[in-house]
């Protein structure tokens, strides 16, 4: 028994595996009109489809979209399809707004289900406005949800994600009460705890990572603050 090849020429299917209709539909529209029609529902999805298929042109449109339609609950969710799939257009205007709203984008759910990658963009930034003591708590929160969704130590999901955290911004006091939680979880090393005791002790910016001593723009003033760089504009 022979089975019938199909002809070199014939047209080669195009397989959306795992793909909701809505999305599904989304991508044919653009394949037959090379226009889209997109909601804050599927955008995200779509983008995924798009990116994972190549199809540029409909990824353009995607980024577009959703960079003109962020809200507080969808920022982190959007940064961390930018930060996935490498789209570094739309990881700036995440980041951008997210730096903008900081304090409501902290509270969201999408937030707290960002990858340490995503987490650590956030915190790399000197524009949050937001001061670091909530900020700490924001990922000491994130820190326990990923604990539990990937079971592991609290300390080894957040390893990456606290070297980002400015302790030196923080007052003797709020130092002192950071070290006694710390306690409860080993969130923070030791050491970078003591880094941020030395300067207290010394004044003296580390030329290592000058970053960490860089306060941010919604950074709250502190009587040590003076002997730190000017706060970023």
């Amino acid at each position: 028994m022979f089975s019938r090849q199909p002809p070199q020429d014939a047209p080669v299917p195009f397989v959306l595996a795992d793909v909701q209709p809505e999305v599904f539909l989304a991508v044919i529209e653009f394949i037959y009109t090379n226009s889209v029609t997109l909601d804050r529902l599927i955008a995200l999805e779509v983008l995924t489809a798009a990116v994972e298929y190549g199809l540029t042109d409909l990824r353009k449109l995607c980024v577009d979209f959703i960079s003109r339609t962020l809200t507080v609950d969808v920022a982190s969710e959007a940064l961390q399809a930018a930060v996935t799939y490498g789209q570094s257009d739309l990881r700036q205007k995440c980041l951008e707004f997210i730096e903008r709203h900081t304090e409501e984008v902290i509270k969201s759910q999408s937030f707290r289900e960002l990858s340490d990658l995503g987490i650590v963009s956030i915190l790399q930034s000197d524009r949050l406005a937001i001061d670091e003591v909530p900020l700490i708590q924001a990922v000491r929160e994130w820190a326990y949800v990923s604990s539990a969704v990937l079971d592991v130590p609290v300390s080894a999901v957040a390893q990456d994600a606290v070297r980002e955290l400015r302790l030196v911004l923080l007052s003797p006091d709020e130092l002192a009460t950071l070290e006694r939680e710390n306690a409860k979880d080993d969130l923070i090393p030791e050491m970078q705890i003591a880094q941020a005791w030395k300067f207290h002790a010394l004044k003296k910016v580390s030329d290592s990572h000058p970053h960490h001593f860089q306060r941010r723009r919604g950074t709250l003033v502190r009587e040590h603050h003076h002997f730190l760089d000017p706060p970023s504009k």
